[in-house]
């Protein structure tokens, strides 16, 4: 489950940053809908698996917040995306050791 919300986070988190580089002029208005329908359906995705994740993980319900306020905060999925894979690399040593 981790895992799958590792990789959603991140993917949201560069649709985030295409989505504003849309607003930047960067990338033309005429990919505004499909951006934003994209960029729309991966947040979702990554609302409900921050819950599902945050529940599993025994996350107080700051740790939540602080999950939600990486996706609204440009570039700070990579923070979440190294913390997340620091997690992950715990507990999959912890285990290893109780095989």
């Amino acid at each position: 489950m981790l895992k799958f919300f590792r990789i959603v986070s991140f993917i949201e988190g560069l649709s985030y940053l295409v989505i504003l580089s849309v607003t930047f002029g960067i990338i033309g208005r005429e990919w505004v809908s499909p951006l934003g329908m994209t960029h729309g359906v991966l947040f979702a995705l990554y609302f409900v698996l921050s819950l599902m994740v945050t529940n599993k993980q025994g996350w107080p319900v700051w740790g939540w917040v602080l999950l939600l306020l990486a996706s609204v905060v440009p570039f700070a999925f990579i923070l979440l995306e190294a913390y997340l894979r620091k997690t992950e690399l715990k507990q999959s040593s912890k285990m290893s050791q109780l095989s």
